[in-house]
């Protein structure tokens, strides 16, 4: 990891500045929601980010792209590769990697596009909710030029309150791309999956 007074530069140059409600209390495990996100320089705003709190913060992608020399700068990235299987899918091949390991750290962009969207994906809430481990909501507000890091927020299994509280953090917060910035309307909770525990 590049150090962090590297990535204080970048972030101050570009007008941003990091707001860490975790500072030395970091859990060891965690999944990391992260919007709104509207464009492909936010992943760069993330790895200046993860400099300066620190945190050795991984992403996850299909096997098949993990194969050659870009394998191997996407594992310097610190992105793992997960094999989905038939009898397997995507959040519970995740959410075996939390048991499997001591430590792991898992950002997630939850509109699942760059696109302006009216809902985020479920994916990042279920493997939270079967890893037994905290979400840190992380928002990118360019309006007020802040990358933010809430404290844990665990969920308690019931959607709507969680997604409730979710949506809330990250109403009308401006991304890099004002017009593709997430807006909540409570309706929007009737469309989430029920939870069989």
């Amino acid at each position: 990891m590049l150090p962090a007074w590297f990535g204080r530069l970048m972030l101050r140059l570009n007008g941003m500045r990091i707001v860490d409600h975790n500072v030395g209390k970091w859990p060891e495990k965690y999944v990391l929601p992260v919007a709104p996100h509207t464009s492909n320089r936010d992943f760069f705003y993330g790895v200046y980010s993860r400099m300066v709190i620190r945190e050795y913060v991984n992403f996850v992608g299909k096997s098949s792209l993990f194969r050659g020399p870009l394998g191997l700068v996407l594992r310097w990235m610190g992105g793992v590769p997960v094999e989905r299987e038939k009898r397997t899918n995507f959040v519970d091949s995740v959410v075996a990697l939390f048991r499997q390991r001591d430590e792991f750290r898992l950002c997630i962009a939850v509109e699942g596009t760059r696109k302006k969207v009216d809902h985020f994906k479920t994916g990042f809430y279920f493997i939270a909710l079967k890893a037994g481990v905290p979400l840190l909501p992380c928002k990118f507000d360019f309006a007020n030029g802040i990358i933010e890091f809430a404290p844990p927020y665990y969920p308690t299994g019931d959607i709507r309150v969680d997604f409730d509280f979710l949506y809330r953090y990250f109403d009308g917060v401006q991304g890099l791309v004002p017009e593709n910035s997430f807006t909540y309307d409570p309706a929007v909770l009737d469309l989430l999956p029920e939870v069989r525990q």
